[in-house]
């Protein structure tokens, strides 16, 4: 399994129910694919250095999880069209030296 690293950016006026509902939704997903998140930091509200979808601000989100990469991709497709997610970025990570 590969690791991977996704940071979202959530919308910033949503209540803190619904933000943690949106980091378990994916967290949930990538699970469910066969993947393992094996880091979720929450770094909180952030201004952003553009307008994105005429927010200023967002919420962000880091996770860092393993898996093929039929995983990313179908976390990629359900990212593209959840409408709580401003913005997202996925990378692979390096492969560790052994």
């Amino acid at each position: 399994m590969r690791g991977y690293e996704v940071i979202l950016i959530v919308k910033p006026d949503l209540e803190a129910e619904a933000t943690a509902a949106v980091v378990e939704k994916f967290t949930k997903l990538i699970a469910d694919q066969g993947g393992q998140v094996t880091e979720v930091e929450q770094w909180g509200k952030k201004r952003m250095a553009y307008e994105v979808r005429k927010y200023r601000e967002g919420y962000y989100v880091l996770m860092r999880f393993k898996g093929d990469a039929a995983v990313a991709q179908e976390l990629e497709r359900v990212l593209k069209i959840t409408d709580e997610v401003i913005r997202y970025l996925i990378t692979r990570l390096e492969e560790e030296a052994s």
